[in-house]
């Protein structure tokens, strides 16, 4: 049977139900926002940890954006609920294919292939996709064959098998990475409609009794929630927003979604007070301080700048002079 459009369920969720405990994906392209979004997903439905081994297959023959290739290493590194890992192909020829194979206790049980990459977009209703079951064993010998041809993306050697470029919107005649050309960004204030520092929202969310100091979130007035410039509707259920990957004038990597009523605020899906520490650090601030409009005064900027390259990537400015990024 072929399934189109509306399989997110079936495909990345229903198999926990019957006990699987890892998800093996080839994908000829992949988002770091797809597999954060995932995880997180996973978490907020209540349902068991698993594992998710991706492999993504057009790597080599088209290079990686390093945005991209921080976001997958940024993904690994978290730990907090399923396990996900990332390879890509490193030799023969490109993979294109697009396959989903569950097992439970090492054995294959559940497989489907078509035409979704493993994305955000390519799950939602806004492109049509169609996917449909497989025998799981063949799926498995599949991914298995593409497994030998395929190397982690936090091996020390990656960069000598796939070639890491900026993206076409970006300047590379920074050593950091500066958008030029474009009109699709939008600055955000750090402070409040009176100019005023946040005393308990904003980076300031976590200064009151019973919370992490760092918890924050980067205020997000309705207008510009209301744009579209950010993803701010579920998937599926309109629930939980989707994830953004956001490389920084820092050369950091943030996975990053629309929070609170309204989606008025930005914050880090898996911890919000990643988000706290990455602001605090960048204004020579301890871990947990009240940050203050001098703060902000004192480092050269009160906003912080957001261009977007496509649905789930983003470049993010708070370099405190336009014509020499930190680095």
């Amino acid at each position: 049977m072929i399934y189109q459009n509306d399989f997110l369920d079936r495909v990345l969720f229903d198999p926990i139900e019957q006990g699987a405990d890892k998800l093996k994906i080839v994908s000829g392209y992949a988002s770091p926002s797809m597999a954060s979004w995932h995880i997180t997903e996973i978490a907020e439905r209540n349902k068991p940890a698993i594992e998710i081994a991706l492999i993504i297959g057009m790597c080599k023959a088209d290079g990686l954006s390093i945005g991209v290739h921080e976001g997958f290493k940024a993904v690994m590194n978290n730990r907090d609920n399923s396990v996900f890992n990332c390879q890509y192909v490193i030799e023969g020829m490109p993979v294109h294919s697009k396959l989903y194979v569950w097992e439970r206790n090492g054995v294959p049980v559940t497989a489907y292939m078509g035409s979704a990459n493993y994305s955000q977009i390519a799950f939602s209703r806004a492109r049509r996709e169609i996917i449909k079951e497989c025998d799981p064993v063949q799926a498995l010998d599949y991914f298995n064959a593409i497994e030998s041809n395929s190397m982690y993306c936090n091996h020390a050697d990656i960069e000598e098998y796939v070639q890491f470029t900026r993206a076409k919107q970006y300047d590379t005649d920074y050593d950091s990475v500066i958008p030029v050309h474009s009109t699709n960004n939008i600055k955000l204030s750090l402070l409040d409609y009176k100019g005023d520092m946040h005393e308990r929202s904003g980076l300031n969310w976590g200064q009151r009794p019973g919370r992490n100091k760092n918890q924050a979130y980067i205020p997000l007035p309705v207008n510009y929630a209301r744009s579209g410039f950010f993803p701010i509707t579920n998937l599926k259920t309109g629930k939980h927003n989707p994830h953004f990957s956001v490389f920084t004038d820092d050369n950091k990597n943030l996975i990053l979604r629309t929070e609170q009523g309204n989606s008025k605020g930005i914050t880090t899906p898996h911890n919000n007070s990643l988000i706290g520490e990455y602001f605090r650090n960048r204004l020579g601030l301890p871990s947990g301080a009240f940050v203050t409009k001098q703060d902000l005064l004192n480092y050269g900027r009160t906003d912080v700048e957001f261009f977007k390259i496509d649905d789930e990537q983003y470049f993010m400015n708070f370099s405190n002079s336009s014509n020499n990024l930190s680095t």
